[in-house]
């Protein structure tokens, strides 16, 4: 049931929309793939490997929405562009979620420590990757007046130590969002979400490392960590009605850490 305020409808229904979400087949990208397919939405999760697409696929489908098998690296820019216009001649594009993201070892360290190769590949897929879907989606998006959003991080918003790419990548995934805004208004909104720490098997020696859980709860006001799903909502919000005033901002979604 929708309740109403004034004359604003609050129900959030996305039925007829279709949504990408790059690295949607795991953690955080999995959640927000069917946060859409849960509020009606058709939802295509992306990924390199093609099983664990094909599982999530079939949880959209489990939830009566439309889905497609396409697996994805978003560092190719040709294969984004021909992917993108396969699922749009399908079934549109409605929504981009730019969720891919990596921060591996190579590029964690002090600056000294820092190879060559993990910072050109964090920057690749956080930034340069994210860029190319959107620009790939640009037309859809425009024809449909649809939102991108992009996945930054509360790295994106303030320092973090020894993850230079990291921060970098997603310091400028914040600024992309605020220039596409400019950019793609009226016709698209673009916004982004910085999640702070989210319990996904990515972040394991962090949660099973007890001084390193304690500092980060001690940081965070709502004294845990968070759930996939508690950044899932606020991607389907971004993307409905009820935000339709909302362009070039980012949303933090980290339980407070941001705020001391």
């Amino acid at each position: 049931m929708s309740r109403a305020v004034g004359s604003v409808d609050m129900e959030i229904d996305l039925s007829e929309k279709t949504a990408v979400v790059t690295g949607g087949s795991r953690g955080i990208g999995r959640a927000i793939t069917l946060g859409f397919a849960e509020a009606g939405a058709n939802a295509v999760p992306l990924s390199r490997t093609e099983a664990d697409v094909e599982a999530v696929v079939e949880e959209v489908r489990e939830r009566g929405a439309e889905s497609r098998v396409e697996t994805l690296d978003v560092t190719d820019s040709e294969a984004v562009e021909a992917c993108f216009d396969r699922i749009d001649d399908d079934l549109g594009i409605d929504v981009v979620v730019n969720n891919a993201g990596i921060n591996p070892d190579a590029a964690l360290g002090t600056p000294s420590a820092v190879e060559d190769e993990g910072f050109e590949l964090v920057t690749d897929v956080n930034l340069q990757g994210a860029f190319a879907c959107a620009r790939a989606a640009e037309s859809a998006l425009s024809e449909n007046g649809g939102t991108l959003i992009n996945v930054a991080s509360v790295g994106g918003l303030v320092g973090l130590p020894r993850q230079h790419p990291y921060v970098a990548s997603k310091h400028g995934l914040v600024g992309l969002t605020k220039s596409l805004a400019l950019d793609w208004a009226p016709d698209v909104r673009v916004n982004g979400l910085a999640p702070g720490y989210v319990a996904t098997d990515l972040i394991t020696e962090v949660t099973e490392n007890e001084r390193l859980r304690e500092s980060i709860l001690d940081r965070t006001p709502l004294d845990r960590f968070a759930d996939p799903e508690d950044i899932a909502g606020p991607a389907v919000f971004l993307a409905s009605d009820l935000a339709s005033y909302v362009t070039g901002a980012t949303l933090a979604v980290d339980g407070g850490w941001t705020a001391r």
